[in-house]
């Protein structure tokens, strides 16, 4: 004869399935939010301005348009690199490449998701939502818009985009987790009530 389940054993069984459903929803709900403000804001850039040369002085022909001064400015440009501009490639190739990380993080999220804690899936999110936003952008163009452009004088740092800054976001959450520790389920200790 089969043994009744114990009063408590389903309740922990919701706990984990709602548990897992809001780090699915943060994973899923922080990636689409990234991919719709970049996607929002290079549409704008791409029709409002012309492709601009952070070599020619702002405000003349072909320069960078100021923004907040020299500081922050809108550079459009078309990137067939990597994150940034860093690496020079092929679309193609960085397309392939960014496939296999959206589905490795998918992967890892569906493993590992429950181990870890809020930072970690947020991070993650942001992540999926930067790669994501860029590869719309090599399959549909081709390229990547890059449009701020910050600095002081000549000294600037890389052309970047909303789908760039939340790589790298995600990353630095990703470290901080990593530094400060992130993990998920409940606390055991003495005041648990175990006996």
């Amino acid at each position: 004869m089969a043994e009744a389940a114990a009063p408590g054993d389903s309740t922990g069984a919701q706990d984990s399935s709602v548990a897992r459903r809001r780090r699915w929803t943060l994973f899923l709900g922080t990636a689409g939010l990234v991919v719709v403000l970049d996607q929002l804001t290079k549409v704008g850039v791409d029709s409002l301005f012309a492709l601009a040369s952070r070599s020619i002085p702002a405000g003349q022909p072909g320069g960078p348009t100021e923004l907040v001064g020299e500081y922050i400015r809108i550079a459009k440009t078309y990137n067939d690199g990597a994150i940034f501009g860093l690496f020079d490639t092929t679309a193609t190739l960085m397309a392939l490449l960014t496939l296999g990380v959206v589905a490795g993080l998918v992967l890892y999220v569906w493993r590992k998701g429950a181990e870890v804690g809020s930072l970690v899936i947020g991070g993650l999110g942001l992540v999926l939502g930067g790669a994501i936003g860029n590869l719309i952008d090599r399959v549909r163009l081709g390229y990547v818009i890059d449009f701020v452009d910050m600095g002081v004088g000549d000294a600037r740092w890389y052309a970047w985009n909303i789908a760039d800054a939340a790589v790298f976001l995600g990353i630095v959450a990703l470290f901080a987790a990593a530094l400060l520790g992130d993990r998920a389920g409940p606390k055991t200790g003495p005041a648990s009530g175990a006996t």
